[in-house]
């Protein structure tokens, strides 16, 4: 059963890649009492998550914000070393990046795909939801092998 509108994200832990090395996160501190925009990607560096879905969010961080989105975070099924390096590559300074390297917090809000006939294995779902204090207040899945109801403009339309 996946997470819906209304619910409250479960409490896991992510892992957010920073200068001084991989600093774990609890879901239930990082998205307490603020409004964030989250997107999820199956993996880093793959095609669509580079060209397409978190340049858009780069591109549009600071209208997401201007609508009231206190933070912009991506999640994804990759080790926070990825992580890091995809936000140095391709990311900002505007969007925190938070590695759910062993899949729990897909797994936990019933998000996961198989990716294992590329090679993936259990990856997350491509989706964005905007989370308020913790309770999910838009959730938009893609269908496989779709990125259209993710993307930043989508979400800007939401808010």
């Amino acid at each position: 059963m996946s997470i819906s509108k209304g619910d409250t994200l479960p409490d896991v832990t992510l892992v957010k890649p920073t200068d001084a090395g991989p600093e774990q996160v609890k879901s239930s501190e990082f998205f307490a009492g603020k409004k964030v925009a989250l997107f999820a990607v199956p993996g880093a560096f793959t095609p669509t998550c580079s060209a397409k879905h978190l340049p858009g969010y780069v591109e549009k961080a600071e209208e997401l914000k201007a609508k009231g989105v206190d933070e912009i975070a991506v999640t994804s099924v990759n080790d926070p070393f990825v992580m890091g390096a995809w936000q140095k590559a391709d990311g900002s300074d505007e969007i925190t990046f938070l590695a759910d390297g062993n899949g729990e917090f897909a797994e936990a809000i019933g998000l996961t795909m198989d990716g294992s006939g590329f090679g993936l294995g259990t990856r997350s779902q491509r989706y964005s939801m905007i989370v308020e204090d913790g309770k999910v207040t838009e959730l938009n899945v893609e269908a496989p092998g779709d990125f259209s109801v993710s993307s930043a403009e989508h979400m800007l339309g939401q808010l």
